[in-house]
Parts: structure tokens; C-alpha cells; sequence
């Protein structure tokens, strides 16, 4: 098992009201036709994001065209937010930079080489030898994904410190004359924001007595035929979201067998679990994971308020919610869920068990 001493966030700049990034996006995107910016109008009203934060000034979206100027701005911008995030949650542990033996760096929003964590071992103090795993591919499933994976490195290396950094700048994303309905819906759905999570071995001194949760256990699937269904369209003009009508439910039908079946290899139900932590995929996407697992509407209230509050911030969406979850508290000795879904479809899940300290 591996203990997380904390998580935090970071956001850029103030938050912006829904309508005023609409007001904004719609000509962008829409262009002269009117029956694609009305469709655009009502997506967005309809997703139940009131504010998202983003990278830039909203009047300096117009002027990003191309690939090429929206990577170097995800790299010259996004690698402060990521550091921001980092060092937050290594204050909230109580951990030296110096002291961090794994970063884990999660992003599929912008790509370098090197890429930011090799930028973030110098802007925070990190050793020169403290290992690396920069991964790009996951989406929206990466920050539990690499929850799960730097879980994995502890259960070898029980004395070691991971850090866990997740950078998304999705509106730099955005395609200009794109009407296509899976623009339409991202142009609304999704913010800008960078979280962290520091996690130790079961023997590293933190470990005894700390307040945050345990990671008991993960689970990885890959739903066979659904590669089209989530992901990139990489081209000139950089990344094309696809984001198919039919995801919900390939939730709705698949999840269910994945999440009880981690469960019940630790003699747990559904009804045992009190925290999900379900990353923000949005309104059909929740409501898909509640009518695949039989939850109360009231289970996912953190991921909704994450939602109306940042929108879905891809992988840092479930560290968002994971935060709010600690700040909010939770009950001594029981066991919460993780949960997130990328491209593949791939969904990942992970076990938690809350602190009788937390």
C-alpha cells in the first residue's frame, strides 16, 4: 500500500463566467454560420459549467492560430501552473523537493522533449537524479491512471516519495472554424488547470499516522472497439478532439463489471464505498457512471461541483475532485473509489482506503 499526504491545485488567472467565454468561443469556432453558433449556445448552456478558468486573457484567443504558436504557449505557460501545483502539494505534505524520488507527469494538451517535469526538477529544487516518467496518451484518465502507477512504484520502493503532476491548458486545444458537434461541445466543456499529489511508501516515516488516504488497489481496462469513440485527431492545426454521442453509454454498459469486480477482491460492495471521486467528464458522463453503479445522485456531488466550478480539466480533473473530497472530510476507515476514463475507451479505478487520521 502507498499513503497520500495531499493533493492540490492550481488555476490560471480569474474565473470566467460561462457566457463570456461563449460570447468569445462562438464566433471563433462557428464562424459566419448561425445554425452552428446557436448549437455551440446551447451546448454550453447546457453542460452545468458556470466558470472556467483559461491560460490566456479571453481577447487573446482570436489571435492563437496554429500548432505551433499554441505548443509554445502551453509550454511557456503551463510549466509555471504545473510547478504552482507541484510545489503546493509538497508544502501541504510537509516535503522538500529534494526529498522526491518519482515524478510522474501526466498531459495530453501540449508535448515537448524535453518535456515540463525535467523543467520542474530545476524550477523546484528537485535532486538531478530523481526519476522521470513524463506520459502523453492518456487524457482524461491520466491523473487516476497515474495514481495508479505511482502506487505501483511504491509497492517496490516502499521508502521512496512520488510526485504526481498533471498539466492541461485545453483551451490552447481549441479549433478555430471547426463546427463539427465534438468541437462544439469540448469549445464548452472543458478548463485550464494544473493539480499534484504527493504520495509516499507504506515504510517512509510519513507514512505512519498521516491523515490522507491509502491506495489499496487498481484496476485498468480497455473496452474492445471503442478506440474511435475518444481521443485525438492530431493534424496542422493540432488536436482535434473526437468525442463520440456514444460514450455514455459505453459507460452505462461496461463499467459496472470493472469497479465491483476491484471491490469484491477486497470484500467490498458498492454500498461500502462513502467518497467517489469521479473525474468531471461532464453532465452525461456522470449521470452514466451513477445509472452503471446504481449510486444516489447525491454520490457524485463533489465531481459536479468541480464541474459548474473548472470545468473538466482532463487529468487533472479527478486530482481536483480528490482535493475538494479531502478539504470536505471523510470518514475514518472506509474505503473510497477513483475513477476516470481516456482515450482507449480506457477507464481506470482506483481503491482507496480513508485514514483513521483523515
Amino acid at each position: 500500500m502507498s499513503q497520500v499526504l495531499a493533493v492540490a491545485t492550481a488555476l490560471p488567472g480569474p474565473a470566467h463566467a460561462q457566457a463570456d467565454i461563449t460570447r468569445v468561443t462562438a464566433p471563433l469556432v462557428a464562424g459566419d454560420d448561425e445554425r452552428a453558433a446557436t448549437l455551440l449556445r446551447r451546448l454550453h448552456a447546457g453542460c452545468e459549467v458556470a466558470t472556467r478558468h483559461t491560460v490566456l486573457p479571453l481577447d487573446r484567443y482570436p489571435h492563437v492560430r496554429g500548432f505551433s504558436e499554441a505548443n509554445d504557449l502551453y509550454l511557456e505557460l503551463g510549466t509555471g501552473l504545473a510547478a504552482q501545483a507541484a510545489a503546493a502539494a509538497l508544502g501541504r505534505a510537509g516535503v522538500a523537493p529534494a526529498d522526491v524520488d518519482l515524478v510522474l507527469f501526466t498531459s495530453v494538451t501540449g508535448i515537448g522533449a524535453p518535456s515540463v517535469d525535467a523543467a520542474l526538477v530545476g524550477l523546484l529544487g528537485m535532486r538531478s537524479d530523481v526519476r522521470r516518467v513524463p506520459t502523453f496518451g492518456l487524457g482524461c484518465a491520466g491523473g487516476a491512471a497515474g495514481l495508479a502507477r505511482v502506487h505501483d512504484h511504491l509497492v517496490g520502493h516502499p521508502q521512496d516519495v512520488a510526485l504526481l503532476v498533471s498539466l492541461e491548458l485545453c483551451s490552447l486545444t481549441l479549433q478555430h472554424g471547426d463546427s463539427d458537434p465534438a468541437n462544439l461541445v469540448a469549445s464548452g466543456l472543458f478548463g485550464d488547470g494544473a493539480a499534484a499529489a504527493v504520495v509516499v511508501g507504506r515504510d517512509h516515516p510519513r507514512a505512519a499516522g498521516a491523515a490522507g488516504p491509502t491506495v489499496v488497489a487498481s484496476r485498468s481496462r480497455l473496452y474492445p472497439g471503442t478506440a474511435g469513440d475518444l481521443g485525438w485527431r492530431v493534424g496542422a492545426s493540432g488536436f482535434r478532439i473526437v468525442l463520440s454521442p456514444g460514450l455514455p453509454d459505453v459507460v452505462r454498459a461496461e463499467l459496472a463489471p470493472d469497479v465491483e469486480g476491484l471491490l469484491a477482491a477486497h470484500g467490498l460492495k458498492t454500498g461500502d464505498v462513502t467518497r467517489w471521486v469521479v473525474h468531471a467528464g461532464g453532465p452525461r458522463i456522470l449521470d452514466a457512471v451513477e445509472g452503471a453503479l446504481g449510486l444516489p445522485p447525491e454520490a457524485l456531488a463533489t465531481s459536479r461541483a468541480s464541474l459548474a466550478a473548472v470545468g473538466n480539466l482532463s487529468s487533472a480533473s479527478v486530482l481536483d475532485v480528490l482535493d475538494r473530497t479531502l478539504a470536505a472530510g471523510t470518514p475514518p476507515g472506509s474505503p473510497g473509489v477513483v475513477l476516470a476514463f481516456g482515450p482507449g475507451v480506457s477507464a481506470e479505478v482506483v481503491l482507496l482506503r480513508w485514514s483513521t487520521g483523515g
